[in-house]
């Protein structure tokens, strides 16, 4: 993450690369430490209770309540404040989230001293939430210069381990989701970056079949999905994702059953995600039968 291709072009792949990274920050395996077997960092139980919350059940609900927790508890995690700064992205609540991205990064400052990758990597990742925010209220350049400020600390942490799994969970997103969005960029790095380094493994493998989603190669979407879907099962944001591709592989009526189980859920998920999977299963169902349903008065958006 060391080029920087045309600025306006950079930008939009940023956005991008927002949506996707902040939906999908990471996902529990082990206890104490969901990226490492060997080497593990401290993360606090509450820290991980959220975690395994939204990315192995996808229950954003019992998620919050374990985050707003750990905030009371002022527990010294920058993951808490990125993790809440999601939540509010994912509501388009704009000042909650620079609120938790500014707690983010200024925890993560204090975290260099003792843990210096980690707390190079969530700088980055504050600096990552700060842009997001730029991007949205004030335009480009004030989002530019957060660009800049992610990969400064982003190539700290790689100086002190490129090969560590949670700085290659984030940047490997990171990384697909500019190479989706930029001309002439390979996104077979990021794929690599993902497939061999990041862990846990079914959050990488999400992220690449979201990639190939975007690239319009739905087989490999396909793939890797269904891959992830072994490893979690029970979560509705990885059924969503599969009744997306199988709907783009021209399979609208088997879709439908991804779409249906997805939401069979509704009542652990953010609002706006049901209304957008709402939106896309009538339209799908309009498709089919050549309907005229209002599907976008129907879904609440």
């Amino acid at each position: 993450m060391t080029w920087f291709p045309a600025p306006k072009r950079t930008l939009r792949a940023f956005a991008s690369a927002v949506a996707v990274v902040i939906g999908l920050w990471v996902t529990p395996t082990l206890a104490g430490d969901p990226f490492r077997q060997e080497n593990p960092h401290t993360i606090d139980d509450q820290t991980e209770a959220a975690f395994e919350s939204i990315f192995k059940e996808g229950n954003y609900k019992q998620a919050e309540e374990y985050l707003n927790q750990a905030e009371k508890d002022k527990v010294d995690e920058p993951l808490v404040y990125g993790m809440l700064a999601s939540l509010a992205y994912i509501e388009k609540d704009w000042e909650t989230l620079k609120k938790y991205a500014s707690k983010t990064r200024e925890t993560a400052e204090q975290l260099i001293t003792t843990d210096p990758l980690r707390g190079n990597l969530y700088t980055a990742a504050g600096h990552f939430l700060e842009g997001s925010y730029n991007f949205k209220k004030e335009g480009p350049v004030r989002a530019l210069s957060k660009l800049q400020k992610v990969l400064q600390y982003i190539d700290k942490a790689k100086e002190i381990d490129p090969n560590d799994p949670e700085l290659n969970l984030l940047t490997g997103y990171m990384d697909l989701m500019l190479a989706v969005n930029v001309p002439f960029a390979d996104p077979a790095n990021a794929v690599e970056k993902l497939e061999a380094y990041g862990n846990p493994k079914y959050v990488a493998y999400r992220g690449i079949a979201v990639g190939y989603r975007d690239l319009k190669e739905y087989d490999k979407a396909m793939n890797f999905v269904e891959r992830a879907l072994e490893l979690a099962p029970n979560n509705p944001d990885l059924d969503y994702l599969k009744a997306q591709i199988l709907r783009n592989q021209g399979k609208e009526k088997e879709s439908l059953e991804f779409f249906k189980k997805a939401l069979e859920k509704r009542a652990q998920l953010p609002e706006r995600y049901v209304a957008q999977i709402t939106y896309e299963q009538c339209r799908t169902e309009n498709s089919l039968a050549n309907g005229n349903r209002d599907c976008r008065t129907e879904s609440g958006l």
